[in-house]
């Protein structure tokens, strides 16, 4: 019988019992028929594999807003392919029944992803979401060379948490990205997601280097204070990164192992207004909050895209991305009208 999944790449043996695998900052040392923290990499018959190899969970065309990407290709649709396992462990994670857990059954090779993108005439490409696509490594890997062949845009949306090997061979193939970054607190990502905040920085700092880099933001309750940890996020995105960097901030509602209450719309608008100070693109997402959704230009706050739900109306930016009213350049990729 042939063994599962497909080789995985970054593998290192300790001894003759034990393979090291190398994708992620955890650095899991698994033996014979165990499976990594993110339950998509075990050792078989003395080799690590990627067990999940084109297993998915999920296959959706949406909206690129839903990813959220708000500054590429707006008003575009995309094919969305979720897998399984994820390599963090958050306690209040809104996608559990997928992250959490690792089924196998229903498969793609990467020409099937091919196909099912080329068929959508209205998809831009494919993101790579719902789940952790990183621990999806050597099936994005694939997927993303055959999809650039074609013109076809890849999109990860991600925790951030790999190591900056395999970073650094994935960034070429990928156009866009929307990060994670669960806080800027230390203790929360130990407490709370059994993982740690350095990597994700590092990840960020060389995402935006290579691609469209959008970052989110889950404001939880329940532990520090979500307000400050926004704000302290949009300083560092500022300072290192840029200020046109887009930072939504999401509301959170009680999911899995976490049932603090969610977050409510007093805190989501002081968040937004703490977070501004800094970047000139801030948005809230999952919650209904007027003026927060829309994209306006910084110099004189003329609104260049509306946007009522997953829906966008141009009002403002021209297809140079530049606004129309003071021709001040907006970071924004993809315009299609």
């Amino acid at each position: 019988m042939p063994l599962e999944g497909q080789p995985a790449r970054f593998a290192e043996p300790v001894d003759e019992e034990r393979v090291r695998c190398r994708l992620c900052p955890h650095q899991c040392v698994i033996t014979e028929g165990h499976v990594g923290r993110c339950g998509a990499r075990g050792m078989r018959e003395g080799q690590l594999r990627a067990l999940t190899y084109g297993s998915y969970s999920s296959i959706a065309l949406d909206p690129i807003e839903k990813k959220p990407l708000y500054h590429f290709s707006p008003g575009r649709e995309i094919l969305s392919i979720g897998g399984w396992g994820c390599n963090l462990a958050c306690r209040y994670c809104q996608n559990h029944g997928i992250s959490q857990h690792v089924e196998s059954g229903r498969r793609l090779l990467p020409d099937d992803v091919l196909r099912l993108a080329r068929g959508e005439p209205r998809s831009i490409g494919v993101a790579f979401t719902y789940n952790e696509p990183l621990v999806w490594f050597e099936f994005v890997m694939d997927c993303a060379r055959l999809l650039r062949e074609a013109g076809l845009a890849v999109v990860l949306v991600t925790n951030g948490f790999i190591s900056p090997e395999p970073l650094a061979e994935l960034v070429p193939w990928i156009d866009a990205a929307n990060v994670d970054l669960k806080s800027f607190d230390e203790s929360f990502y130990a407490d709370l997601c059994s993982a740690s905040l350095a990597p994700v920085m590092e990840s960020i700092r060389r995402l935006c280097k290579g691609c469209h880099l959008e970052v989110t933001k889950l404001l939880v309750t329940g532990h520090g204070d979500p307000v400050a940890d926004a704000e302290n996020i949009a300083r560092w995105l500022a300072q290192v990164i840029s200020p046109e960097t887009p930072l939504h901030l999401s509301r959170y509602f009680p999911r899995y192992r976490w049932h603090s209450p969610e977050t409510s719309p007093e805190v989501l608008d002081e968040a937004f207004r703490a977070a501004s100070q800094h970047l000139n693109y801030v948005y809230v997402g999952n919650a209904h909050r007027p003026g927060t959704t829309d994209t306006r230009c910084p110099d004189c706050g003329r609104a260049l895209l509306e946007r009522t739900g997953l829906g966008v109306r141009v009002a403002g930016l021209t297809t140079e991305a530049t606004c129309d009213a003071c021709g001040r350049s907006i970071p924004v990729r993809g315009m299609a009208w």
